[in-house]
């Protein structure tokens, strides 16, 4: 643990440089609310989140004013939802989702993630009804998010469930098309998924974790350009290998700061401490941009040549520090690029320096995948099953995790704008080649298998 001294130096030195705490997420299990009434279940899961979670935010609040950073996001996360749902249709599970709304609502938290399934291998009763009620309840809710494990590195990809998750999305987008197709942005398909992210809309409370545990995200791309700055702007012209270790230093000292938080509101809340997800989170505001540490490099934007070779180094960098700060070390962890999310990355795809092929190359790379990309509305939903099976097989082939968080835009097509607000930013309308063949791919069917490295035991 750091010293009090050691925490002042760092804060010092890291001030004026967007430094936060992006996210304090308390998993909960709800596998003691399991009920074959709907009305039973849901006032068990109300009623266990008003109690377990009641001070998360003053507690957040309270550690963030004693060290002077802000914790942006508190955020809770459940079991997930489709076991607890086995015994219901999908009418009646949007009642469910409308709970974990209203209770996230009374204690204050923004976002409450779990609202998913776990299918790399197959579709059970529950699995299927939480899906097929997806559109319903992520349109009629405002802070419940889901996550959909369809691919793993030992089981393959399931391509039924991708399949129908492509319709599902369309459908999803539709009712939000008010909004843009905002509801989309609380789904989002996985593989290899991360039993302890505290980040949305991937986090869920996964099997084998304690009762209650707080896991902490951290952020930073603005205190890594300022750093990766000072050092090109200083007496000696740096490499490539001293600007790693530039940003190990950082990534340590963010990340050992974050786990100070987290541990203090753990004590508070009586939980466990779980993990540091390390990832570089960023916001669509200047100077805090995973985009911008491209130009600070020499790069004119994300997308243009040497644009994976620069993002694999940045998460590799970003990985060992936090490593060696914290020996808790989980969820993502490394570089996010969300494309209406983080102003240079925006900026790019506007300019044209990043389209769909080359944002799939870098996500070979960095921690996530394709991430908040608005795509044109009449996209066919057969090929954003393609386009996410696309990115599954990046996940599964290199044994790390990938996601697909795609938002057809209803009514806009490529090289329009929208706009989603807050952290959620804006973004141009990526052009997808949406050709008809994909119909037939994904009418195929089945499961991919695993490479065969799943053998490994």
């Amino acid at each position: 643990m750091l010293t009090d001294r050691e925490v002042s130096a760092t804060l010092a030195m890291l001030k004026n440089e967007r430094l936060d705490v992006r996210a304090i997420t308390l998993g909960l299990s709800l596998w003691d609310c399991a009920s074959d009434d709907i009305s039973r279940l849901v006032d068990k899961i109300s009623d266990k989140i008003r109690r377990k979670a009641a001070t998360l935010v003053s507690a957040c609040d309270s550690v963030a004013e004693k060290y002077g950073i802000p914790v942006v996001h508190k955020r809770l996360a459940v079991s997930p939802i489709a076991p607890l749902c086995a015994p219901f249709g999908p009418q009646d599970i949007p009642k469910v989702a409308k709970a974990l709304d209203e209770a996230a609502r009374e204690v204050g938290v923004d976002f409450v993630g779990g609202f998913g399934a776990l299918v790399e291998k197959g579709l059970a009763q529950g699995d299927l009804a939480l899906i097929q009620s997806l559109p319903e309840s992520l349109s009629s809710t405002e802070r419940v998010c889901s996550s959909v494990s369809v691919a793993s590195s030992r089981d393959g990809v399931n391509m039924d469930a991708i399949a129908l998750l492509g319709s599902v999305i369309k459908e999803t987008a539709w009712l939000s098309r008010e909004t843009d197709g905002l509801a989309c942005a609380k789904l989002v398909a996985f593989a290899n998924i991360p039993p302890d992210t505290p980040f949305m809309a991937g986090a869920y409370h996964g099997l084998g974790e304690p009762d209650a545990v707080v896991n902490v995200g951290v952020s930073g791309p603005g205190v890594v350009k300022k750093a990766v700055d000072r050092a090109m702007e200083g007496p000696r012209k740096p490499s490539l290998g001293d600007l790693s270790e530039t940003i190990k230093r950082v990534a340590f000292k963010v990340t050992r700061v974050g786990e100070i938080l987290g541990r203090e509101v753990a004590e508070l809340l009586g939980a466990p401490f779980g993990v540091v997800d390390l990832s570089l989170a960023p916001s669509p505001q200047v100077g805090d941009s995973v985009g911008e540490i491209f130009q600070s490099f020499g790069l004119k934007a994300i997308g243009v040549p040497g644009s994976v070779a620069l993002l694999s180094l940045i998460n590799d960098a970003v990985k060992k520090g936090g490593a060696f700060a914290s020996s808790h070390v989980g969820g993502l962890s490394g570089a996010f690029i969300p494309v209406s999310e983080d102003l240079g990355i925006g900026q790019a795809a506007l300019e044209g320096h990043l389209g769909l092929g080359v944002l799939e190359a870098l996500t070979s790379v960095c921690s996530v995948g394709l991430d908040m990309v608005a795509i044109p509305g009449d996209t066919r939903a057969a090929t954003i099953a393609a386009i996410i099976a696309d990115e599954m097989a990046i996940g599964v082939t290199n044994h790390k995790t990938t996601a697909a968080r795609l938002l057809p835009a209803p009514g806009k097509k490529a090289g329009d704008e929208v706009s989603y607000g807050g952290l959620l930013g804006r973004a141009t309308v990526m052009a997808v080649p949406d050709w008809a063949e994909a119909e037939a791919f994904i009418a195929l069917g089945g499961r991919v298998p695993a490479p065969i490295h799943s053998l490994r035991n």
